[in-house]
């Protein structure tokens, strides 16, 4: 979400506001223009000066309309996109549709289950246990003779 508004904040093209100065940091200026006006000459001069660390980052040229059309209509469908997967995973929680109290009953039902499946586990480590000692005094036993 983030991402889209910085896109459509940095890469719009600037309006003109009637009586008062552009706002647009890369003005669109044509060839004979450019003698005319010297701070361009001074821009082409301090481009092969090393750049000032504490500048702040230069503007980012806007996109063309079209480009920035075509750009938010896919933004638009990425967020639609976004909208209805979050939709999806929020109805598909456990819990939806089910009372608290039926909530508590399956938690513990899931308990008893739990505890029953834990007591199983440990019944078979110890059965295994008891194998591993038994394959060791038939190893054992194969030894000696």
């Amino acid at each position: 979400m983030y991402a889209t508004i910085k896109y459509i904040q940095t890469h719009h093209s600037y309006g003109t506001i009637p009586s008062q100065p552009s706002q647009d940091p890369h003005p669109a200026t044509d060839p004979t223009a450019a003698n005319s006006n010297p701070s361009a000459a001074q821009e082409a001069a301090s481009a092969n000066e090393p750049p000032n660390p504490n500048a702040p980052p230069p503007e980012p040229i806007p996109d063309t309309p079209e480009v920035f059309q075509a750009a938010l209509r896919e933004l638009a469908r990425d967020l639609i996109v976004k909208e209805q997967q979050i939709e999806y995973l929020v109805g598909v929680l456990p819990g939806i549709g089910t009372s608290e109290k039926e909530q508590e009953a399956r938690l513990r039902e899931l308990e008893q289950q739990m505890r029953e499946v834990e007591t199983e586990r440990l019944r078979c480590l110890e059965e295994i246990e008891r194998l591993v000692e038994r394959v060791s005094q038939a190893v054992m036993c194969c030894r000696r003779v």
